[in-house]
């Protein structure tokens, strides 16, 4: 039997080029940073669990750098000493010297369950209550660019037969402008490709109300978080008034958000992110709770490196919820691999590796070539 105490946390900042921009409704970015958090055991198990956001801390509140802080200087010291299984009294442990922090104790958390999972021999799916599928659809983001550039794009896409579904961020222009570039591009992918869009909160209860019914009419297939995040009774207003779906992402964070987002019937899908949540565990009470309201889940992104967006795809295959496919592309985005193996994308979807823990193994050259100095 592994002795699964706890002896080395490492921690190291990654700064991994993207194959292109990626613009959201605030920020862009040309390279993703990726925290890696490594957890080793007195056995000889180890495991890594990866802290990201999407673009720095305008989202989420928290940027690598902190994450690096608050678990070197906060998080080891709850870690050293106890055993990789004893999940839950650990997470008790970091909420009691750490509050908030969801990105940084998923990271830690992430690592915990992958150390745990080699050392039984098991996957991390078998940790979260098995199998529910073995790969899951991903649609393809796109940013803010305009309507020729995002179309040229997804074009390039569908004819390498790649992905069928898109997204498009707004919330950088102006809405009369913003929408007339996405009714643009629905219009020239109508009967090739689906198309959704996410706002990431950046327009009132009014501004949704008057521009989102032409994005229906238009035929965009799905609306995401055109509010802020604490607007639950504007969102329920919204997806009242609306045809289509409204997904819900930066009005759910917690297992208590899902329960306000029921009870005012504000969301019909929920978008589903072990980072924003704080880890495995959590997501998969949200994902829990809309299972028993009837809510279908959606695998999203913080655009995510290979360990994380593993991470995310072993949640979505062992989570009956996760219905409405995903959007776990991040490693996609990124110019050169981590891993030994890359994932394996294919048919439009991404399927799950095999082995123990995450079931993937980072490439010690490459991780060296991308960490920060």
């Amino acid at each position: 039997m592994h002795d699964l105490t706890i002896d080395r946390v490492e921690t190291a900042i990654l700064d991994v080029p993207l194959v292109r921009p990626h613009r959201f409704a605030r920020t862009g970015m040309t390279a993703q940073p990726l925290l890696l958090v490594t957890i080793r055991t007195a056995g000889g198990a180890s495991g890594v669990g990866e802290g990201v956001v999407p673009g720095g801390p305008w989202w989420g509140g928290e940027s690598v750098e902190t994450m690096q802080v608050i678990i070197e200087n906060y998080l080891i010291p709850q870690l050293i000493g106890r055993r990789v299984d004893d999940i839950a009294g650990i997470y008790q442990a970091m909420d009691d010297v750490v509050a908030n922090n969801l990105y940084a104790k998923a990271a830690v958390e992430v690592a915990l369950h992958d150390a745990w999972g080699r050392a039984l021999g098991v996957p991390v799916h078998t940790l979260l209550g098995g199998l529910a599928r073995t790969a899951i659809p991903v649609t393809w983001a796109l940013g803010t660019e305009s309507a020729s550039e995002v179309i040229a794009e997804a074009q390039a896409k569908l004819d390498a037969g790649l992905h069928t579904s898109f997204k498009l961020k707004m919330g950088a222009q102006e809405p009369a402008q913003d929408v007339a570039r996405i009714v643009e591009v629905t219009e020239k992918l109508r009967g090739s490709a689906g198309v959704r869009v996410d706002i990431n909160a950046r327009w009132d209860l009014q501004t949704s109300l008057r521009w989102l019914p032409h994005l229906a009419d238009a035929g965009v297939e799905l609306i995401e978080q055109p509010v802020p995040g604490p607007e639950f009774e504007w969102l329920a207003e919204i997806n009242a008034a609306l045809p289509i779906p409204v997904m819900a992402d930066e009005s759910l964070r917690t297992p208590g958000d899902a329960l306000r987002l029921v009870k005012h019937r504000a969301a019909d899908v929920f978008s589903l992110k072990t980072t924003k949540s704080g880890g495995l565990r959590r997501t998969a009470a949200i994902a829990s709770i809309a299972a028993a309201a009837g809510v279908p889940c959606h695998g999203g992104t913080s655009i995510e490196g290979p360990i994380g967006t593993t991470a995310s795809l072993h949640l979505a295959c062992a989570s009956p919820a996760v219905t409405a496919g995903s959007e776990l592309f991040g490693p996609l985005l990124m110019s050169e691999g981590l891993l030994t193996e890359p994932l394996r994308y294919s048919d439009g979807q991404l399927h799950l590796p095999e082995g123990p823990g995450l079931g993937v193994d980072l490439d010690p050259a490459a991780v060296a070539r991308f960490t920060r100095a």
